[in-house]
């Protein structure tokens, strides 16, 4: 799992954090949007507090509770890996990805300022989560999609790894101790 971790959490948070950072200091919050890819793809620069399609984005309390519930996903992701919860490679990269994807919104979450977007330059969880990829398919039921960033989408790929190991791996077996 250290390999895990070493060759895929850590590069995928770092990316994630690079990448925000990028879009703080190039684009203002809730300013101008970059299209990229004409009518489907822009960059822009989004606070979020809530969770995912900005669900309780700005309530009162967001930081705090979704901080609790980070670090409680945390301690459970670690007690059902010591658990051998997670057999093979799909569900072991999951857990790498799902380790990413938390840190990665926790640490905006903990430290990212309100007043200019930087790093370590607000209160303790009074921060953000940057969003800033914006896609729009054309087709419902989200048009556009809500923003995101690269940390959700190593939550979203690891919950269909997750999915994926279900059926295709096989739940270790437990030995039974004799009399």
């Amino acid at each position: 799992m250290i390999k895990l971790i070493l060759c895929l959490t850590l590069p995928l948070y770092l990316l994630d954090q690079w990448s925000k950072n990028w879009v703080v200091a190039n684009f203002d919050l809730h300013g101008r949007e970059d299209e990229v890819i004409k009518g489907t793809f822009w960059l822009h620069h989004i606070a979020n507090t809530g969770v995912a399609f900005g669900l309780f984005n700005g309530t009162q309390y967001a930081n705090y509770a979704f901080g609790v519930i980070s670090l409680s996903a945390l301690a459970f992701i670690i007690w059902m890996y010591r658990s051998g919860a997670f057999p093979g490679w799909m569900s072991k990269t999951a857990v790498a990805l799902l380790i990413s994807g938390i840190f990665g919104n926790l640490t905006d979450r903990v430290f990212r300022a309100h007043d200019d977007g930087k790093l370590f330059g607000g209160g303790f969880l009074d921060g953000y989560v940057v969003d800033f990829l914006r896609f729009d398919f054309g087709f419902p039921p989200f048009n556009p999609w809500p923003s995101f960033n690269v940390a959700d989408s190593c939550v979203v790929v690891a919950a269909i790894l997750l999915a994926l190991a279900s059926f295709m791996e096989q739940p270790p077996k437990k030995t039974v101790a004799k009399n």
